[in-house]
């Protein structure tokens, strides 16, 4: 009897897969002709040696690790084995070369050296802007821990020199911080920066404002932001300590309507919480992947580029 010719993989199903509907729904909202037009004046032209890939196969790729957590020689081997990447990226035909990982590690290279992910985040933004998606008149500032590597066995014998250790409660974190200035409306990332640790969150308050906002809230960890030199003149938001509010409480002094007024700055204060909820569970971006600060800056500007699109997706599909 003549056995069945045993399936491996090849079949190009069109079953509506969470991953594909994923890569359906970015695919549509990612403006690719603004960011290809951004990066080509950097991306080489090939005069010699074999020819380039296209800068928007490139961009695609690039977008894929951050959505998937996955290293170079990862994403070269998804690309080999997985159709519904190839199809996204563009080299869904069957004898095309794949790029490698020397290939996909060198083009994360150029948008590091052009700082490339900041001005992706600026055309991210311009378009959101457009569609009344991102509004200025209030900002929210909050940050939060990167964990890094604290082991020490690697090239180097040593812990990376731009990360720090910090408390936070009782628990000690080695890693970086991102600071984040978002929109109070919308909750989409304006504005990123990234620290050290033990950078304490209100020393960046000041630059993670774009200088329209009107009122800014963050929580406890801002208090004084409104004193400090290069404070602009503003209306600060900041919550009460959890100690003073605990005081007050027990001496009966929190009456009903300061109650409130804390309440109302935590709901706005909540719309923060969102992107970091994205990059670090749906993008699964739970700790740095390489080695000084600019690099994982870098990383963590494109991430929450990719958020904001994500958060805005329903809408800017309606529109």
């Amino acid at each position: 009897m003549r056995m069945k010719q045993a399936n491996l993989g090849f079949d190009l199903t069109t079953k509506r897969t969470r991953k594909r509907e994923f890569l359906d729904e970015m695919n549509r909202v990612v403006p690719w002709a603004k960011l290809v037009e951004l990066v080509t004046p950097h991306a080489p032209e090939g005069k010699r040696g074999r020819p380039p890939f296209a800068v928007e196969t490139m961009l695609r790729i690039h977008f894929m690790q951050q959505w998937f957590t996955l290293s170079d020689p990862a994403m070269e081997e998804a690309l080999h084995d997985m159709p519904l990447f190839r199809e996204f990226a563009g080299l869904d035909n069957w004898n095309m070369r794949l790029p490698d990982e020397s290939t996909i590690l060198r083009f994360r290279h150029l948008l590091e050296k052009h700082e490339l992910a900041a001005q992706m985040l600026e055309t991210v933004n311009a378009l959101l802007s457009g569609k009344g998606l991102l509004l200025k008149a209030g900002t929210v500032v909050d940050a939060t821990l990167i964990a890094a590597p604290s082991s020490t066995k690697n090239a180097s014998g040593e812990r990376d020199p731009e990360m720090h250790q910090t408390k936070k409660g009782n628990q000690w974190y080695f890693g970086m911080k991102a600071h984040v200035g978002a929109d109070a409306d919308s909750g989409l990332v304006h504005t990123i920066r990234g620290t050290a640790a033990n950078v304490h969150d209100v020393v960046e308050a000041s630059a993670l404002l774009h200088g329209k906002e009107t009122d800014v809230y963050g929580d406890a960890g801002y208090r004084g932001a409104d004193k400090r030199t290069n404070a602009r003149t503003l209306r600060w938001h900041v919550a009460m300590g959890p100690g003073k509010r605990a005081a007050l409480d027990k001496n009966n002094k929190l009456d009903a309507v300061l109650d409130e007024i804390e309440y109302l700055k935590a709901s706005i204060r909540a719309k923060v919480e969102h992107p970091f909820r994205v990059i670090k569970r749906q993008f699964g971006f739970v700790k740095v992947r390489y080695r000084g600060l600019k690099k994982n800056t870098a990383q963590l500007t494109t991430l929450f580029a990719l958020s904001n699109l994500w958060m805005a997706r329903r809408k800017l599909l309606n529109v």
